[in-house]
């Protein structure tokens, strides 16, 4: 039994992140700017673009619907995409490793900042930190580093 409750707490901790999980880089390019980098960092790379998280439309949009007066960002995307082969040499390592797939990389612009963020979650020490390098380098591409 208490063996148990030890592995449901660890299984509830381990899925929990904060914004001190991320590598981030700012830059004062402009919004469009850093999110055409990155598209083609992504695409230059033969990698594919599956999807693009428009987070700053939807927090807006549904901002009043949750009851807040915050605005949040001035516009937030999230970019996912995968290696087919990176995503297999990292789960041949460890299945589990399906967990980080696809990647993804943010953009962010908050209201009255003249900064803009870009950044990605960290990924665990061993097979994943191949996936780290390539987002990290993916990333500073994308604003010009």
């Amino acid at each position: 039994m208490k063996q148990m409750l030890l592995g449901a707490v660890i299984a509830l901790t381990a899925g929990a992140a904060s914004a001190q999980d991320a590598v981030t880089y700012t830059t004062t390019e402009n919004f469009e700017d850093v999110t055409f980098g990155l598209e083609s960092a992504i695409v230059g790379r033969g990698l594919v673009i599956d999807s693009v998280s428009h987070v700053g439309d939807m927090l807006e949009r549904t901002r009043a619907d949750v009851g807040s007066d915050v605005v949040l960002f001035e516009d937030a995307k999230v970019f996912s995409f995968c290696s087919a082969a990176l995503s297999r040499k990292v789960m041949e390592a460890d299945p589990m490793n399906i967990v980080f797939c696809p990647y993804g990389i943010f953009v962010a612009k908050q209201p009255g900042s003249d900064e803009v963020t870009i950044g990605f979650r960290q990924f665990p020490e061993g097979p994943m930190q191949e996936v780290q390098t390539l987002l990290d380098e993916i990333a500073r591409e994308a604003i010009g580093e």
